[in-house]
């Protein structure tokens, strides 16, 4: 009895920790997509810039648990007369040592807000 439980115990560890590791990085994934579309928001307003749509993303993974959720978060945004753009990046904890973390990237894209006066002529 004690040889099966030496051997089975390891394995039954590695699976719980394979299933704490996956809830991990999808977590990591869903914080990552809230925030480029948090930061797309802001930067696609009518005078939103691609600065403050970067700041918009990393205020928003910040609220939602920063380094305890991304670790070597990078953020990247754009702004042109079109369209916006802002991508979310980073590494979710790793609870298996010795396993290479998987990197998390979502992005966001969207149609700049351009309003427009009563007969469709620009202001």
């Amino acid at each position: 009895m004690t040889l099966e439980v030496a051997i089975l115990f390891p394995v039954v560890l590695l699976i719980i920790f394979g299933g704490i590791q996956a809830a991990l990085y999808f977590h990591a994934r869903g914080v990552a997509l809230s925030a480029a579309q948090q930061g797309v928001r802001v930067a696609k307003a009518e005078n939103g810039t691609a600065g403050a749509g970067s700041a918009a993303a990393r205020s928003f993974v910040s609220q939602a648990g920063g380094t305890d959720v991304l670790t070597g978060l990078d953020v990247g945004s754009s702004r042109n007369v079109d369209r916006a753009s802002v991508t979310v990046s980073g590494r979710p904890l790793s609870v298996l040592p010795g396993i290479p973390n998987f990197r998390v990237t979502q992005s966001a894209h969207g149609p700049v807000e351009q309003f427009t006066a009563p007969g469709g002529v620009a202001p």
